[in-house]
Order: structure tokens, then C-alpha cells, then sequence
């Protein structure tokens, strides 16, 4: 009997050190894709000029990452349901790799624009593609704790961005900036194992996945076009126009095919994916504040870094707090706790920015931080659980594509509204968001049962 009950007990801790080992291997490849906008932020202001265009036009290296970050997150997830993840996440890591080479490199800014946009569509495979394989992989408690585990150090990585870009851009210049994904790829030997090949293997439907990429990229140009200008928010709208009946159509024509019936009837999918994308937005809105206000004060750009380790060092401790609050009370009940988290978050930032205060500011992301370190994991786990295994990639896919135009709502709002109503006022607007998502997600919460 004491045999069997440490054979348990070894199968359990085994079980658990995998999923530690796992968890933070993809959280630091997810960290090094949101690197991709916060480090290349500081080193902006460098490359623009060695390159010959103005600070609006060098904004393009980020915006074209998010877009491609966003607009490819889908299509990576339904691949996964088909082959597995095994191949996909390799092609999407070669791209990154290959993308941050070649911009490190380029000759002119129109090569750096092409490789930024390579590397976005790379980077995309990490959110959805990590989050299905700890979906696979494990179950319960450990599960949950894997998904805080993943999502704070993700957090971690990318608020160290900014000092990391400062401090290489300084040392090295901004073309070592460019290169820092590269790193990446040196994670995939420690993670082949937990890679898996098989799916489905039924046929991708190419028509469904260009569709609803072009429907995608109309929904994020028109997100950024209050800071891109008029011919972004028209390009943006048309795609949109045609977009979105088309996608309709090919959802009825093929119920089974590039995006599933199963998923966009789930209210349990729509509403989650919905209600987190007030996170995103809130931080990924901070993660810009923040660095502008202090600045504007005189700051150097490697002291705005070491304001964000605060935010780092919490990335790295709130699993421990996110995993459990998941397994306790459930997916939609820790959304609302990180909606309700930001929306405090985002009316300090707006206080500290009012008053130019960095302790503020610093307290203002470090809620924000931990907001996104409950919020990431309860999205996941709450479309996870709402479909069947077989859509299960698409599902989350669908789910990080809108979390991620979350974040473009909120780097929009501020790059828009912050010259006319300052940073205090846009920031004080965004809080609107998290506040709408939590009345979004009501429904769920009232049918749903705790942890």
C-alpha cells in the first residue's frame, strides 16, 4: 500500500516539475513575442533616423508586428487541430527567428518593414500554440497553475523589454535590438518532447483561413487608425465590409471548416474572449503611458526600464496566486477579477499621470501586471474547457486573436486620444473597457459554477 502511494506521489511530483519546466519555457518564448513591440519602442527614435524616415513612419515597425501578431494567431490554432502542434510551432519560430535576422540586417527601412511582418506572422504561433499545448497536456490544479505560470512569466519577459532594449541599443546599437528574438529559437531543444504531432489530419480550408485573417486585419487597422490617419481606418473598413458577411457565408457553407460553427455559437468562447480583451487592452495601454509620461519628465529610457522591473518582478510571482484563484473559483469568475483589477489599474495610471508621479505610474502597472497574470491563464482555461478537444486549437486561436486586438484598442486609445485629452484623460477613457467587459460577461458568470 505504501508502494502504490509513492508511486502516486512520484507521478504527481513528476507531473508537476514537467509542467513548471514546460510552463515557463513557453512563457518566456511568449514574452520574447511581446518583446518584439516594447524592446524595438525604445530603440525607435534610433533606427528612424539611420534609416531615413520620420518617428510616424518608424511607428510602422510595431504596428505591422501587431497586425501580423494578431491577424495569424487563428490560423496557427486550426493548423494545430489538424497536424498537431509540433509542426506549426517550428515553422512559427523559424519565421520569427528568420524575421528578426533579416531586420536586423536590412539595408533600407522598406526590408525592415517586410521582416517585421515575417516576424509578427512567426511570433503568432506562441500565444495560441502554448496555450494549446498545456490544454493537452495536463489537467486540474496543475493545469491552472501552469496556465498563471505561463502567463506571468510571458508578463515578466516583456515588461523587462524596455530596459532590455535600452540597455542593448546602448551597448550594441538598435539592429542587436531587432536581433533579441533570436533567442527563441535556442528554447526548442528543452521543449521538443512536450511537442506533439497527430490531429485530426483533415484538410486545412485555405478559403476559410484567408478570410477570416483579411476580416482580422480590417478590425485591427481600424483599431489603430485614430494614431495611422484616414487611410488606414478606410483600408481597415472596407476589409471589414467584405469581410465579415464573407466570413458568414463560409461558416454556413462549411460549418466544419476553418472556423467551426461549434465555436462561433459558443457563448461560453465569445463572451470570455470578449470580456479578457479589456485586459490586454489596459496593459498593453500602461506599457505605453508609462514610458511616455516619464520621458516627457526628462527620464532616460534606461531609467523608464527600471521603473518596469517592479512589473517584471510581479509577472514572475503572480502565478503563484493566479493558478490557485483559477482552481478555486473558476475561469469566469478570475476574468472578472482581472477586469475589475485593470479597470483600478488604469484609473491610478491616470492619477499618476495627472500628477506626473512615477510611484503612481509604477503601482499603476504592477495591477496591471497582475491583472494580465489571472486574466491570460482564466481565458484560456475558460475556452479550453468550452469545446471539444478536436476544435480546441481554433477555439483558443479565435480567443487570443481578440485578446490580442485588445491590446491594440489600447495602445490605439492612448496614441490617439493622449495628444488632445493628455495622457491622464485617454487613460482615464480606457477604464470604460474593462467595466464593458465585465457586463459582456455577466451571463457566464451567473451560470457558471465555482472552481
Amino acid at each position: 500500500m505504501s508502494a502504490s502511494t509513492d508511486a502516486v506521489r512520484g507521478g504527481t511530483v513528476h507531473v508537476a516539475d514537467d509542467s513548471r519546466r514546460v510552463s515557463v519555457l513557453l512563457g518566456m518564448l511568449f514574452g520574447l513575442a511581446g518583446m518584439g513591440s516594447s524592446s524595438v519602442a525604445v530603440a525607435l527614435p534610433i533606427l528612424g533616423p539611420d534609416l531615413g524616415v520620420g518617428p510616424g513612419i518608424a511607428a510602422w515597425a510595431i504596428s505591422l508586428y501587431v497586425l501580423m501578431l494578431a491577424v495569424t494567431t487563428a490560423v496557427y490554432g486550426r493548423i494545430s487541430d489538424l497536424v498537431g502542434v509540433r509542426a506549426p510551432l517550428l515553422v512559427g519560430l523559424v519565421l520569427m527567428s528568420l524575421g528578426a535576422l533579416v531586420a536586423a540586417l536590412a539595408p533600407s527601412f522598406g526590408v525592415l518593414l517586410g521582416a517585421r511582418v515575417l516576424q509578427g506572422a512567426g511570433a503568432a504561433a506562441v500565444p495560441t500554440l502554448g496555450v494549446a499545448i498545456l490544454s493537452a497536456r495536463y489537467t486540474g490544479s496543475v493545469r491552472a497553475l501552469a496556465f498563471g505560470r505561463l502567463a506571468g512569466v510571458a508578463a515578466a519577459v516583456s515588461c523587462l523589454g524596455p530596459l532590455a532594449g535600452g540597455v542593448v541599443e546602448g551597448l550594441l546599437g538598435w539592429r542587436a535590438v531587432m536581433a533579441l528574438p533570436l533567442l527563441g529559437i535556442l528554447v526548442v531543444p528543452f521543449l521538443w518532447r512536450a511537442l506533439t504531432a497527430g490531429g485530426t489530419g483533415a484538410r486545412l480550408d485555405i478559403v476559410g483561413a484567408v478570410l477570416v485573417a483579411v476580416t482580422a486585419a480590417g478590425m485591427v487597422l481600424l483599431v489603430q487608425s485614430p494614431s495611422a490617419g484616414t487611410t488606414v481606418a478606410t483600408v481597415g473598413a472596407v476589409l471589414i465590409v467584405l469581410g465579415v458577411p464573407a466570413v458568414t457565408v463560409s461558416v454556413r457553407r462549411r460549418p466544419h471548416g476553418f472556423l467551426p460553427v461549434e465555436v462561433v455559437r459558443n457563448s461560453v468562447v465569445v463572451r470570455s474572449a470578449i470580456a479578457a480583451a479589456a485586459v490586454p487592452a489596459s496593459w498593453f495601454a500602461l506599457l505605453i503611458a508609462l514610458p511616455a509620461v516619464l520621458l516627457a519628465d526628462g527620464w532616460e529610457a534606461w531609467q523608464v526600464g527600471l521603473a518596469m522591473v517592479p512589473s517584471g518582478v510581479v509577472g514572475l510571482l503572480v502565478p503563484r496566486v493566479a493558478g490557485p484563484l483559477l482552481d478555486r473559483i473558476g475561469a469566469a469568475r478570475s476574468l472578472a477579477t482581472a477586469g475589475v483589477v485593470s479597470t483600478v489599474a488604469l484609473l491610478v495610471a491616470a492619477l499618476g499621470a495627472h500628477r506626473v508621479s512615477a510611484v503612481v505610474l509604477v503601482a499603476a502597472i504592477v495591477l496591471v501586471t497582475f491583472a494580465f497574470g489571472v486574466g491570460q491563464p482564466a481565458l484560456s482555461a475558460a475556452v479550453g474547457d468550452a469545446v471539444e478537444p478536436e476544435v480546441r486549437g481554433v477555439a483558443l486561436g479565435i480567443g487570443t486573436l481578440l485578446f490580442l486586438v485588445g491590446g491594440s484598442v489600447g495602445s490605439a486609445v492612448v496614441a490617439g486620444l493622449g495628444g488632445p485629452l493628455g495622457m491622464d484623460g485617454a487613460v482615464a477613457c480606457l477604464a470604460v473597457l474593462p467595466v464593458l467587459g465585465l457586463l459582456v460577461l455577466a451571463p457566464t458568470l451567473r451560470r457558471s459554477p465555482r472552481g
